[in-house]
């Protein structure tokens, strides 16, 4: 049976969401523009080439891309702060499911997971 994370490697883990989270918000900024009409206020940027036809078709394609980018990131944002509440809370590495330790392999490679591997197997297999 494997042990579980120790408290030197959950604050490195910590350390690790923190930049990465630092990071997600410089590259959202990079694709967004504050928008009041959003939930968030955070909206893609409408890129702006021109009036020709090639010149618009370019800018849907961009804004598309820019869109289904922004979304990523902030899926991947909200998993960093869910994870970063759990080490808070000293719920980290607890299987939200069962309820058991969720195997610190699984948690070096995939910080922010909040379901070991046997949960998340069933939840993908019943979906």
């Amino acid at each position: 049976m494997e042990k579980e994370l120790d408290q030197d490697a959950i604050a490195q883990i910590k350390a690790d969401l923190i930049i990465r989270k630092e990071q997600i918000l410089n590259e959202l900024e990079d694709v967004s523009k504050q928008d009041s009409h959003e939930a968030d206020n955070i909206g893609a940027k409408f890129p702006e080439y021109g009036d020709k036809p090639d010149e618009n078709a370019q800018e849907i394609s961009d804004y598309t891309t820019s869109v289904m980018t922004e979304k990523v990131l902030e899926k991947t944002l909200d998993d960093i702060n869910a994870a970063l509440k759990r080490i808070d809370d000293g719920t980290y590495g607890i299987c939200k499911y069962c309820k058991k330790a969720i195997s610190p392999k699984r948690l070096m490679a995939r910080p922010v997971a909040s379901a070991c591997i046997a949960c998340k197997t069933e939840l993908q297999e019943n979906d």
